[in-house]
């Protein structure tokens, strides 16, 4: 699709400038390589950075807030910083298209998996004689299988779901509206995320009622669409910056959607 199109003009529309940017299939963009962005590998390193850092730091952790007229609300502390990997993930698939954040989405599942085998083997390690932080390293690293299992299943099935209805509102609007596609897709994506982890991971865990699964599942699904809606003017300033730099903007029109391929 040449400069000027009407594709390219729509995509330019959400925050980008026309002189600078060329519109191209997800086929074209495809062909051209990896080698040919500039900021697709930071992107890339960023988006993995915080979704290992969320899922060690704050995934199996009950904080509340207390709300007014609701008094203390219970919320899943990873929320805080979890949700930047979906804006981060509406960036790769807005600017670079499905293909490379197919990519991510498989190099972010080999990072969680190969970070939940390390944590294993090394809490497994006994402890020195006069090491006596085996117990506080257990409570820290010491993820049981089921919320691994749930964690990276969760991730995996909401990031391709955002993506792809990402990648297909871009093609629907003519690259116009943005904040319609990060919401759009982070209230599906996001769904498909809380329904998997919490009932797969907690549901008849000790210290996890019914009740306290279901209200945690959907604080969890409100608070990271809230999240993505506060931060689309971020989203929007980031987006029309790597487009600029890139001088790309990736429509999916031609793109093969399934999630079981890595390469571009």
């Amino acid at each position: 699709m040449a400069q000027g199109d009407k594709g390219a003009g729509g995509g330019a529309h959400d925050g980008a400038d026309d002189r600078a940017i060329v519109a191209t299939t997800g086929g074209e963009a495809g062909a051209a390589g990896g080698g040919g962005f500039r900021h697709f590998d930071l992107v890339m390193a960023a988006f993995v950075t915080i979704l290992l850092l969320s899922n060690v730091i704050g995934a199996g952790k009950v904080a509340t807030i207390r709300l007014p007229l609701l008094g203390d609300w219970p919320f899943g502390a990873g929320i805080l910083f979890f949700p930047i990997s979906y804006v981060l993930g509406d960036v790769l698939t807005e600017v670079y298209g499905y293909a490379r954040a197919r990519r991510v989405i498989w190099a972010g599942t080999a990072a969680v998996l190969f970070m939940a085998a390390m944590s294993a083997i090394v809490v497994a390690l006994p402890p020195a004689p006069g090491w006596t932080n085996q117990p506080a390293y257990e409570a820290v690293f010491g993820q049981v299988p089921r919320i691994v299992l749930a964690s990276v299943c969760a991730f995996w099935a909401g990031e391709f779901v955002n993506a792809y209805v990402m990648a297909r509102m871009k093609v629907m609007t003519g690259g116009r509206h943005l904040w319609s596609r990060t919401i759009g897709s982070t209230l599906v994506g996001q769904g498909v995320d809380s329904l998997i982890f919490y009932p797969l991971a907690f549901w008849g865990a000790a210290g996890w009622t019914d009740d306290l699964v279901v209200t945690v599942l959907f604080t969890q699904w409100a608070l990271k669409t809230g999240w993505e809606i506060l931060l689309t003017p971020l989203t929007y300033l980031v987006v029309g910056s790597l487009k600029r730099a890139e001088r790309a903007d990736v429509f999916d029109t031609d793109t093969d959607f399934t999630p079981f391929r890595a390469r571009v």
